[in-house]
């Protein structure tokens, strides 16, 4: 375990030497935070998607490991809307305490700016990223009722198609608007708020396809209720081997869905620490890894520092990709 320094007491007047001792120990602009004394109460996992989707899965698996270490229960916040745009600039205006925290997706971040104004986008330079957490890849699924049984139908098929995503600037928008501009495939988008609604709008054929986190789809696809037919991954994805990627099929779509947990900008160094440490003794447990498992997600398991130079890298190049496409996920075009 990391070791982490706690405050001294100081007696006497006030000196140079308190004022660096305090500083050390916590967050001046954000309010002094003990760090030894951290946590104080109840720490807050805000999720900005609807409960039973494949983030708060994701929030409550990581919240009762972490809970463990941290001695504090960790209760998972759900605030869906905007793709989470909403929830976590609520959480990036909290006091920077180490209290507050959120679940942060890579699309609020890589592409939900590519469909909204500047002033409802998400700055991730905003946030003080804790961890990454893990890759989910996206899969296309049909209805069973659509008759589609591979992509090629839906291109052949010469008609609109219905669609459904799980919202507007969501890695699932991205990549199945693309697509479909590649294989000029006509379609209708509905959004939804995450991808369990979407999922449901696909088992009840109120929309013929929907693209989704594989996690929140393999169940459905092993129970045979809805037809795996694309992944959107560089490669096959190992939990589903007999579904070719959207690259082999003849299409550049390389879109996938990363996750990390972050705090308000100017959270102190120790409480980060504590706070990554908790983290990572979640990720070596035997529940996690099962956790990630069974919900068919790939361990990313990366620093902050990580997560923000890979997650800026991902944003370019879907700028690039959307404006080579000229797509617009605002759907003014």
């Amino acid at each position: 375990m990391m070791h982490f320094p706690t405050r001294r007491t100081i007696l006497g007047a006030a000196s140079a030497v308190t004022l660096l001792a305090l500083t050390a120990c916590g967050n001046v602009a954000g309010g002094a935070t003990d760090s030894a004394k951290y946590p104080n109460g109840p720490v807050n996992l805000t999720v900005g998607q609807a409960a039973g989707g494949s983030t708060d899965l994701i929030a409550r698996a990581l919240a009762e490991g972490a809970s463990k270490t941290l001695g504090q229960p960790v209760p998972v916040v759900n605030k869906p809307g905007a793709n989470g745009a909403l929830a976590t600039k609520e959480v990036a205006g909290k006091p920077a305490d180490g209290q507050e925290l959120v679940l942060l997706t890579a699309s609020l971040i890589t592409i939900t700016p590519l469909a909204v104004t500047q002033d409802e986008a998400v700055n991730i330079d905003d946030l003080d990223i804790i961890a990454g957490l893990s890759q989910d890849d996206y899969v296309l699924v049909a209805s069973t009722q659509s008759g589609f049984k591979t992509f090629k139908d839906i291109s052949d098929a010469g008609r609109n198609v219905t669609f459904g995503t799980t919202g507007v600037g969501t890695g699932s928008q991205l990549a199945q608007t693309v697509l479909f501009k590649q294989a000029e495939v006509k379609g209708t988008d509905i959004p939804f708020d995450s991808g369990k609604p979407a999922l449901t709008a696909v088992l009840g054929n109120q929309v013929e396809l929907a693209t989704i986190q594989l996690g929140e789809a393999m169940p459905q696809i092993k129970a045979g209720k809805v037809t795996p037919l694309l992944v959107f991954s560089e490669d096959r994805n190992s939990f589903l081997p007999d579904t070719p990627t959207a690259k082999e099929s003849g299409y550049d779509v390389p879109v996938a869905q990363y996750r990390a947990v972050a705090a308000p900008k100017g959270t102190s160094q120790a409480v980060k620490d504590k706070l990554l440490a908790a983290f990572q003794e979640t990720f070596k447990s035997e529940a996690y890894k099962e956790f990630n498992k069974k919900n068919s997600l790939t361990p990313k398991e990366i620093s902050g520092e990580e997560v923000l130079t890979e997650w800026k890298s991902y944003a370019a190049k879907y700028k690039e990709l959307v404006a080579k496409y000229d797509i617009s996920l605002s759907g003014t075009k």
